[in-house]
Order: C-alpha cells, then structure tokens, then sequence
C-alpha cells in the first residue's frame, strides 16, 4: 500500500520500520517540527524524522497540520491510507477524507478505555491485570473511531511504564503490519466503541509523581512503577527530594504516622502509608545517583520514625 505516515516519539518510529520491511511504499513521513534540545538548544529532529531521513524518505514537518497548503500537499501524495501513531497533532475531517481508506491510528490501550495521550502510565496507576493495543479507524472525535483490530497482553507485576511502552511499541508495529493488508482486503469489520464504557486520560504533569502517604500501600506501589521513568514518584526526606524507584506493598500493619519509617534493614525499608506497609528497594536522594536502597543505607542513617513527605 501507499501510506503517508505520521508520528513524531520513539513509540512511532518501530511501526515505520515494520512497514517499510514488508515492502509498503511509504510516499511522505510528516512528523512535528525540530524542537530545542538539551543546553545549547539548538533544533533537534524528532525520533520518527531521523528514522525517515535514514531511509530517505519525503519529510513534512507542518506546525498545523490543517493549514490549506499542507492539505494541498497531502492529496498530491497519492497515499492508500494515512496511518497515524503519537503524532501529536489533531487531523481535521478534510484530512481524514483525503486517503481512499482513511486514516488509522495505533493507540496503546484497549478502547474504548483510557482515550487520550497517557493510556500507558494511566493502565498501571489503575492496578490493571492487562493491556493492549488497538488499530482504530480516526475519525474526528479524541480516540472515538471504530475499532478495526485489538491485541491484548498481561501487564506483569514488575512492569513498569518505561517497559510496557517497550511492550506496546512494539506489539503496535507488528499489529499494523498485520492490519493494512486485511484493511485492503475489506477482511476487517468496523467496530463501533461503546462510549459508555470509554475512560479518558490526559497528558502526565510532574506533579502527579508526589506520594501521598494516606494512600495505601498497594496504590502508592501503583504509581511508582507508573510514573517510572518520568516523572518519577518522589517525596522528601530531610528537606531534599527523594524518587521512589522500586517499591512493593509488604505484608504487616501500619505501625505509625503514615509516612514515617517503620523499619529498616540492611536491604530496604518500610514505610506506613494509610493502609499497610511499602518496601522501598530502589531509590535516588537529590544530587545522588539512582541505588539500590542497600547501598544507600550503607552511607545514610535512617531510623524507624524518620518522616518522609
């Protein structure tokens, strides 16, 4: 198939490979404009652009994707379909019109649950048992389109945001390859959402990360693996931020106020929280390194009772 393709992070830039190995012709990559990164701050390419480049692919790099010329452009392409991952810009209905199979999308959850940009943290700050990845045909409304085709894998215990993104990256590509010939077919059956049952999530601020020690255990272990690598789940200690790395719900009460220590040995140690006890095993002081909690212990003293927060 023709296919303009459009994506701009890392989580875009395996379905491209995927397409361009099983012999897809991908006519244009449009993908967001070089941002400034780093100190210098000089423009940087996105992921998906330097993916393309390597390829030697056309390149459109629209600050709004909806402008007349950029649509002008698009219909010269001659796609088949456009199809769209974390591209970052909402397409307007004359976009969705111009390719003679539409426009698909590859999201990182199940839909109708968790539409939005966070699907990914979202499913593990929630305690789910699964996730998946669902190629959905867009249509003007935030993630609303028919289901066109779902994959759906286990969220593991020690599964982070960080290592499902890896997880849904790739399963996203390789679903997409299994979809576009199928789609060319007419082999796949639309499927309406049920919006009753549909969950929404926006885009994670850093905020999000501050522990609330009046949470359980159970959910505060929720959020550090959600909010690993970024933003991190953080509190304090003595005055200085602390991130929370690794840490695991324990068995045993509360013993004190929730949020002060309530053991320490030489390899971790616990902490009330407003229902039961967290384990911290992996952690990082500000202006330290990120360290297993053994080996901070051997250069920090930490009591029962020291308060975090």
């Amino acid at each position: 198939m023709k296919i303009v393709y459009m994506g701009t992070p890392d989580f875009s830039v395996p379905p491209l490979e995927k397409m361009i190995e099983a012999g897809h012709e991908i006519v244009a990559v449009v993908t967001q404009p070089d941002k400034p990164k780093g100190r210098s701050g000089e423009p940087a390419p996105s992921p998906v652009k330097e993916c393309a480049l390597g390829h030697g692919l056309k390149i459109l790099q629209p600050k709004k994707i909806r402008e007349a010329e950029v649509v002008a452009e698009l219909k010269t392409l001659g796609a088949d379909i456009f199809v769209v991952a974390a591209f970052g810009q909402i397409l307007s209905q004359e976009v969705l019109d111009i390719p003679k199979f539409g426009c698909v999308n590859i999201h990182a959850s199940l839909l109708p649950k968790y539409r939005g940009a966070a699907p990914i943290q979202m499913c593990i700050l929630n305690g789910d048992k699964t996730t998946g990845v669902t190629i959905m045909q867009m249509n003007a409304g935030m993630d609303t389109g028919d289901i066109l085709i779902t994959k759906e894998i286990p969220i593991e215990e020690d599964d982070t945001a960080g290592t499902l993104f890896d997880k849904l990256m790739y399963l996203g590509a390789d679903l997409i390859v299994e979809a576009l010939p199928k789609i060319e077919n007419g082999e796949l059956t639309p499927t309406p959402q049920n919006d009753a049952e549909a969950t929404k999530c926006g885009k994670i601020s850093k905020d999000m990360g501050c522990i609330n020690w009046s949470d359980s255990a159970e959910k505060i272990s929720y959020l550090v693996r959600g909010m690993n690598p970024w933003p991190s789940a953080f509190t304090k200690l003595n005055g200085k931020m602390l991130k929370i790395w690794k840490a695991k719900k324990v068995a045993g009460e509360a013993t004190g106020d929730v949020g002060t220590v309530a053991a320490v040995s030489k390899e971790s140690f616990t902490v009330n929280t407003g229902e039961g006890l967290l384990e911290i095993t992996e952690l990082q002081l500000e202006g330290k390194k990120r360290m297993a909690t053994s080996a901070f212990l051997v250069g920090y003293k930490l009591n029962a009772g020291d308060n975090l927060g």
